[in-house]
């Protein structure tokens, strides 16, 4: 099955982007997928800077991304926009450009927003999907904008779930071409 690496971008303990993020990681286990969980304190990278070599910090979260097959982001909405502490460990992914498997390139991306209000993760959503083409992914079909003020995350999980099986059905069918 295919390795899924889960990135969340929130230093809030326990927010609705990082429940959502869980809830879908955890079904793509249940199904079998390695996965891997980045989230909060260890999202937290030093501010990507092109001179200077990424620390060891910021190597884990590029190396895992590099191996992974699948890749899922969650953000609460900023503004209309994703977490600086996400768009700083995306910005990071510069660092996978020569390497074999540069950026996220060919490889499904699970997208999840959440906000007060239909407005914000709607427009996170779209930051994310605009993100992932820039950094040659493939978002999935369905991306998950949720107005938390209607419900909590678990209302949701059908649709994470739903996103999560997209992922992991895109990797392996990804991973059948390569071998063919």
């Amino acid at each position: 099955m295919p390795f899924i690496v889960g990135l969340g971008g929130t230093m809030r303990f326990g927010s609705s982007s990082e429940r959502a993020l869980r809830i879908a990681m955890e079904h793509a286990g249940a199904r079998g997928a390695e996965t891997l969980l980045i989230a909060g304190p260890r999202l937290d990278l030093p501010t990507y800077d092109p001179a200077v070599d990424p620390d060891a910090a910021a190597e884990y979260v590029i190396d895992a991304v590099e191996r992974a097959d699948g890749v899922i982001l969650a953000s609460p909405s900023y503004h209309g926009g994703m977490t600086g502490l996400l768009k700083n460990a995306l910005d990071h992914l510069e660092a996978l450009r020569d390497r074999p498997r540069p950026y996220l390139r060919d490889r499904p991306v699970g997208l999840i927003a959440t906000g007060d209000g239909w407005q914000g993760p709607n427009a996170t959503l779209q930051a994310l999907r605009l993100t992932v083409h820039a950094l040659q992914g493939w978002p999935t079909p369905l991306g998950i904008a949720h107005n938390v003020t209607d419900s909590g995350v678990h209302a949701v999980r059908p649709q994470l779930e739903r996103m999560a099986d997209q992922v992991l059905d895109l990797a392996t069918l990804r991973e059948g071409a390569a071998v063919a």
